[in-house]
């Protein structure tokens, strides 16, 4: 399942940059020298996807737990359900449902961090940008989320974060490069697919957590037996 991490992280990224898109425009970057611009890119990146990473990594290991308590085939189909659920759910809800809310004093402290970092012109600069930009709210991120919860481990949810953060360098970047290049007619499209792919991942997931014995996509569950014989002569 990591390859989704990936493929949610490019195809998300549309998405991405039409919400973290004007703190990539804003990027004080070196536009006169090629190879520092490069670097302050790559160390903005680098901040993004390390932030994701601790992310992905306390996820992993609450799903960790569940794991050992044998509630990991259950949370694979439960997390599967939510992604498809949130999708389907008509967007007023959630504007009538603040979930940010109870997290609200945090996310003003890292818009006010944020805010201060675009003052600063210093080597750290751009890995503080990307490091707390990681941690806005963001409705991808909480897909990315719920699957890193299934990764069975701390190490493997922090890797799918990480692999997530990775599939959306490629678009963020030449947003960078480019600014706004993308007509509303393309976006509108994208707009639309994103949403049908998160419902893909989800259907995998509950077919990951069914245990049907379909290799890659839904292996039997691994059942631990101890068997003892007694030869007698």
């Amino acid at each position: 399942m990591l390859w989704s991490a990936v493929i949610l992280g490019l195809l998300g990224s549309f998405h991405c940059v039409g919400m973290c898109g004007p703190i990539a425009f804003m990027l004080p970057v070196d536009r006169e020298n090629t190879g520092k611009k490069v670097f302050q890119i790559f160390t903005y990146h680098f901040g993004r996807i390390l932030a994701y990473s601790i992310i992905g990594l306390f996820f992993g290991l609450v799903g960790k737990s569940l794991y050992i308590f044998g509630l990991q085939q259950q949370l694979s189909i439960f997390i599967g359900i939510l992604m498809i659920i949130v999708v389907l759910l008509p967007t007023r809800v959630f504007n009538k449902y603040n979930f940010s809310k109870p997290i609200y004093k945090l996310i003003s402290k890292v818009k006010s961090a944020l805010g201060q970092a675009f003052k600063k012109k210093t080597a750290d600069t751009f890995l503080t940008i990307g490091f707390l930009n990681g941690f806005l709210p963001c409705g991808l991120v909480y897909m990315a989320v719920f699957a890193s919860l299934a990764m069975e481990g701390a190490l493997r949810g922090s890797l799918y974060m990480a692999l997530f953060g990775i599939g959306t360098i490629p678009l963020m970047t030449t947003a960078i490069y480019l600014g706004k290049f993308l007509n509303t007619k393309v976006k509108q499209r994208i707009q639309k697919a994103i949403p049908v792919f998160v419902v893909i991942i989800g259907l995998l997931f509950i077919l990951r957590g069914m245990g049907l014995g379909i290799p890659y996509i839904s292996p039997a569950p691994v059942v631990d037996m101890v068997q003892g014989t007694i030869d007698c002569d």
